[in-house]
């Protein structure tokens, strides 16, 4: 299955930029990710070093996401950007269908640490797993 159209166009992007330019988009899609309700319970992403939160469910048939990322970890919350920016108000099935290394091939493994992106993989899986969970 292809990945949703938001997602696969972040990553065409990001895969036709020069590595200097990349780090500047990912820090815009950092900016993008807007501080969740307080009666918002989020859940822990415990595989990341940095503190990653997320909320996950499905609301009329589409997939709703709350994040939260501290401000000093901005490449990390440029991550969660991007998945507010890709997965937001996909259908479940679509979310559902991302592979964890969706994002292999569009450079992000230049400017991250291996350690970093299997933390990373991991928010997208307990993204998923809350998704299953809301159905």
């Amino acid at each position: 299955m292809a990945l949703p159209p938001k997602l696969q166009a972040a990553l065409d992007l990001l895969r036709a930029m020069p590595k200097e330019l990349k780090a500047q988009v990912l820090l815009d899609y950092a900016k993008k990710v807007p501080t969740p309700p307080k009666e918002v319970e989020l859940e822990r992403v415990h595989e990341c070093q940095t503190p990653f939160f997320l909320k996950a469910w499905v609301e009329e048939g589409r997939v709703r996401l709350h994040f939260f990322v501290p401000d000093e970890a901005p490449t990390v919350k440029a991550f969660a950007g991007l998945l507010k920016e890709g997965l937001e108000g996909e259908p479940p099935e679509a979310v559902l269908a991302v592979p964890p290394g969706f994002y292999r091939g569009a450079g992000l493994e230049d400017l991250l640490t291996p350690l970093r992106l299997r933390g990373l993989e991991a928010a997208l899986l307990r993204l998923q797993e809350q998704v299953r969970k809301s159905l």
